[in-house]
């Protein structure tokens, strides 16, 4: 049922969103760029202050300077890519749709494959990675970018199935940690790391996993679901509340039990977020064609932990 509408960009479905600060930040959606084809993976660079993220189709990577407010190219070709994050060392590691594999950018600019294969098959199209605290590198691997020429390079996939996997940190040995996906998306840990969220963008919910101390995974369980759409990236602030970009429906946030208690009203389809800013208080949102930012109270879980 339709929640309270608060300064019409926050929906109250429970009152633990309004008491927990979350619908107490900017009521204007600030449009930083709307020149995309398919806006994806946004990552906030704290050392320089500015913001990358994704246009899938037209295989950039572009660049937000916050202090500036300057638009640019950060890389083109870019392998079609779709998610980003940063390592513990500072280095932005990318899933390449396109190129079919996952990169590290060291910090002299050089591109280092991470992984591109499993057990001698090629990879489908890498979407999203989180880095954990020892370094291992953990991705999804659906077959979003290989089903077309859209949004990479139209193939059959060598591996026959959607899964996750984790690139050890020293043996660089690549394994799979779950199957049984419809179309895996974003992947978060727990703010302890202790458990592992996954969207299944198909199968309409994200799913847990309890991380075992050899990096193996439990079976996992549904924490949420919708029967109208799915789910693309996830993220945590450090309440331990779960963010998550739903498809076409705004910006969904979870309380730690998986109650839905509130979303944020976007005008496009969303397709990504990520906390940013000085204090990781600003939440980067791309939208269809378009990347929005709004400056909240509530803070994203810490960059490094």
């Amino acid at each position: 049922m339709p929640g309270e509408i608060v300064d019409d960009r926050y929906e109250i479905l429970d009152e633990r969103f309004r008491t927990g600060r979350c619908a107490n930040g900017d009521v204007r959606l600030e449009r930083l760029h709307s020149d995309c084809r398919w806006a994806e993976g946004p990552l906030y660079l704290p050392a320089w202050r500015q913001l990358i993220w994704s246009d899938i189709p037209n295989d950039r990577l572009l660049r937000w300077d916050e202090t500036t407010g300057a638009i640019g190219v950060f890389r083109s070709p870019a392998g079609h890519v779709n998610g980003n994050t940063l390592d513990r060392e500072g280095r932005l590691v990318s899933c390449e749709q396109g190129n079919r594999r996952v990169t590290r950018t060291e910090h002299d600019g050089r591109v280092t494959v991470l992984a591109d294969r499993f057990e001698g098959k090629r990879l489908n199209s890498p979407n999203d990675a989180v880095v954990r605290s020892d370094g291992s590198v953990w991705f999804t691997d659906p077959d979003f970018g290989i089903t077309s020429d859209y949004e990479g390079h139209r193939a059959e996939s060598e591996l026959g199935g959607c899964d996750v996997y984790r690139i050890d940190p020293v043996t660089a040995e690549v394994r799979r940690v779950a199957d049984g996906f419809g179309g895996p998306n974003g992947i978060v840990f727990s703010p302890d790391e202790r458990q592992l969220y996954v969207a299944d963008s198909r199968a309409r919910h994200i799913r847990v996993f309890d991380v075992r101390e050899d990096g193996t995974l439990s079976d996992g369980k549904v924490f949420a679901e919708r029967a109208d759409g799915g789910f693309d990236n996830i993220r945590f602030d450090d309440d331990g509340r779960l963010w998550a970009a739903a498809l076409h429906d705004g910006v969904h946030c979870y309380d730690p039990d998986g109650t839905l208690i509130g979303r944020l009203l976007v005008p496009e389809p969303v397709s990504n977020i990520a906390f940013g800013g000085p204090k990781n208080n600003r939440l980067f949102i791309t939208a269809t064609t378009s990347l929005y930012s709004l400056v909240m109270s509530v803070t994203g879980l810490p960059r490094v932990r």
